[in-house]
């Protein structure tokens, strides 16, 4: 900034800050109108909005749908690793199985985070929406040949048959 207009007392630029004055004057918030700036606290019409009961329904109903919201994912993930035994497919399903049994073992948590007037409702469809996803983990080992559903899977188990008689031929009486 040139001294002419430090000497004035007048900046030529409204932005314009001089560093080299004595009194390190801390500018008024009159002097500055920055863009999207507001003098108002971030939190200060959170009550507003704590108790606003369509934004507590809205958040309630998120929760609730959220396992149902991760089931198209999970069948294009499933789609995409294919049938074939290896560790990719394998670590699929494990993860398949372990976050639905996770979100249910933790519920009860979840569950003090829902209110509203269709808290009951909004619980059942988080609750099927997990055991939606289980299914769909089950339906993945079945089509990859790791569920024990053919006769033949059980045949360690199975006890010899026993002979009833004997034949025996070439003898003429």
């Amino acid at each position: 900034m040139s001294s002419s207009s430090t000497k004035s007392g007048q900046r030529k630029n409204r932005w314009a800050i001089d560093l080299n004055r004595k009194d390190k004057a801390i500018v008024s918030s009159n002097d500055l109108q920055l863009l999207g700036y507001n003098e108002r606290q971030p939190g200060s019409d959170s009550s507003s909005r704590e108790n606003n009961p369509d934004l507590i329904a809205k958040k309630s109903w998120d929760i609730a749908l959220g396992p149902v919201k991760q089931i198209p994912m999970n069948v294009f993930l499933m789609w995409m690793a294919g049938n074939s035994i290896s560790i990719f497919p394998i670590m699929m399903v494990g993860m398949m199985f372990i976050r639905p049994i996770q979100a249910m073992l933790g519920a009860q948590q979840t569950f003090k985070m829902i209110e509203g007037q269709n808290e009951l409702l909004q619980k059942a469809t988080y609750i099927v929406g997990n055991l939606l996803c289980l299914g769909l983990a089950v339906y993945k080992c079945n089509s990859m040949g790791l569920l024990p559903t053919h006769p033949s899977d059980w045949l360690a188990f199975i006890q010899p048959q026993e002979r009833v008689e004997y034949s025996s031929g070439g003898i003429l009486l």
